[in-house]
């Protein structure tokens, strides 16, 4: 029973001393600066793929299709991407990723989607009512997008021993939101070898 005592005294003490001689160092790096530390999805995929698919879904012949039919940018929203790989990725900072990507370009106009459109109608109703005439914003003035983009993020892990490899493929779909017709699809590969 002694030594029990011992060992697990010892044990304590061991845990102790080790966590009053952390070595953990904390610094400031540019936010554009690649880091992979675990080698899962992270901030870099996020802005690459976004940029890439950007890239892509605004040089293809859909574009200047609409643009001269119509003789104006079209509108899009951004809608739903889910994520189907096998870690919890927040889908969220890829869909700014990508609507930051748009507006940047200039080549097509971007409206609200989802929750954020729903707060800016309860806003506009609360307008009706506590704002002064000629401030308050009127209803029926929204822009109705022609096209939503929509997606999902996908992963596939091969994995042997001590070593892993990481598919990411990110496919997204641009859609006329009068007809249905899917008039773009893109996809992005990122591909991750991690050795423990």
């Amino acid at each position: 029973m002694k030594q029990i005592i011992v060992y697990a005294f010892t044990g304590i003490l061991l845990i102790s001393l080790n966590s009053c001689f952390s070595t953990r160092k904390v610094q400031r790096v540019d936010p554009d600066k690649q880091v992979d530390l675990s080698g899962r999805w992270n901030d870099t995929d996020s802005k690459l793929t976004a940029e890439e698919l950007t890239r892509q879904v605004l040089n293809e012949p859909w574009l200047s299709n609409y643009k001269e039919k119509h003789g104006k940018k079209p509108i899009l929203i951004v809608g739903l991407v889910k994520n189907k790989s096998h870690e919890h990725i927040d889908v969220e900072t890829f869909i700014k990723d990508i609507e930051r990507s748009i507006i940047q370009n200039g080549s097509a106009r971007l409206v609200q989607a989802g929750d954020k459109r729903e707060e800016l109608r309860r806003e506009r109703a609360d307008q009706q009512e506590f704002a002064s005439a000629k401030t308050a914003k009127e209803w029926g003035k929204e822009l109705g997008a022609d096209f939503i983009m929509q997606g999902s993020l996908n992963s596939i892990v091969d994995k042997f021993g001590r070593e892993k490899v990481v598919t990411y493929q990110i496919n997204l779909e641009l859609t006329n939101l009068e007809t249905n017709e899917i008039v773009w699809i893109g996809d992005k590969k990122i591909k991750k070898q991690i050795t423990d």
